[in-house]
């Protein structure tokens, strides 16, 4: 594995790539669980290898489907033993459970036992269980795997406002698109242990796939051509055409298109965030 990046703090930056490509192993390097073999990791300034305690103390970690809470406790003992363990005073324990209870409503489990607790409820757990003593460094490694629809949004809404209101700095890794378009500005895509993006969303796909899909309904069949755009698909009297985005607009082609033929009902296409993953990936 040879990959190199940075991140900033305040900074949630989608971590992808497919099975394999060694997306939870880095995760397990950069959060002081796995000892690299070569290279070097710096939270904050900090070689991890050479400061584990002092640096795993200000981060936090979410395996999807591993839960950190005692299975035999309250959820609110699970908690208190934490504290414990990362040595956090009361003042600050008692502050960041306010904190998160107004984001999640935590309070109101403190006293279910945790095996007596939904997914949801423990998903819940776990990020409060994460971020109680403040990390200012959040991985995430396929935290939505396996849940819901509404623990997903809980989850989301969560990563979004501890970054707003915290700073915090989210590394998230996922198979969940939707992770990745609703939360993720940055991406970095890596593949069999090797870097092969990094960078905004937005640029990524600007030039991965620089092009949109006009989808078109005519009155009958005669599907016709367009000398700027490639007629990649035609179902009865429905054509899909692309186009490159810098080269000509939406608006033209229709105008040229209807023209040539009477126009029943139009749609556009962007490339989503699978096709530039499965395109970056080689596939």
């Amino acid at each position: 594995m040879h990959i190199n990046f940075s991140i900033k703090k305040g900074e949630i930056v989608g971590f992808i790539g497919p099975n394999g490509a060694g997306k939870s192993t880095t995760i397990k390097m950069m959060a002081g669980i796995l000892t690299p073999t070569e290279g070097e990791i710096f939270i904050h300034g900090k070689d991890i290898t050479k400061n584990r305690k002092e640096v795993v103390g200000n981060i936090g970690v979410i395996f999807g489907q591993r839960s950190q809470l005692n299975w035999d406790l309250r959820l609110g003992e699970s908690f208190e033993l934490l504290k414990h363990i990362y040595q956090i005073d009361q003042k600050s324990f008692d502050e960041t459970l306010d904190a998160m209870d107004e984001i999640l409503g935590i309070k109101e489990l403190l006293s279910k036992p945790v095996r007596q607790m939904s997914l949801g409820q423990r998903v819940k757990g776990d990020l409060v269980a994460a971020m109680l003593h403040s990390p200012e460094v959040l991985f995430l490694d396929e935290p939505t795997i396996g849940l819901d629809v509404g623990s997903k949004y809980a989850l989301r809404k969560f990563v979004k406002e501890i970054n707003e209101k915290r700073e915090t700095t989210i590394i998230l890794t996922t198979h969940d698109l939707g992770d990745i378009e609703q939360l993720c500005d940055r991406i970095i895509i890596i593949n069999h242990g090797e870097l092969v993006e990094d960078g905004h969303l937005n640029q990524i796909v600007d030039r991965i796939a620089p092009y949109k899909t006009l989808v078109v309904e005519y009155y009958d069949e005669e599907i016709p051509t367009h000398e700027q755009c490639e007629l990649f698909s035609v179902d009865g009297n429905v054509a899909k055409y692309r186009f490159m985005k810098k080269e000509i607009t939406a608006a033209k082609v229709i105008e040229d298109l209807s023209e040539k033929a009477a126009i029943r009902d139009i749609s556009m296409e962007e490339a989503g965030i699978d096709d530039i993953i499965r395109i970056a990936y080689g596939q």
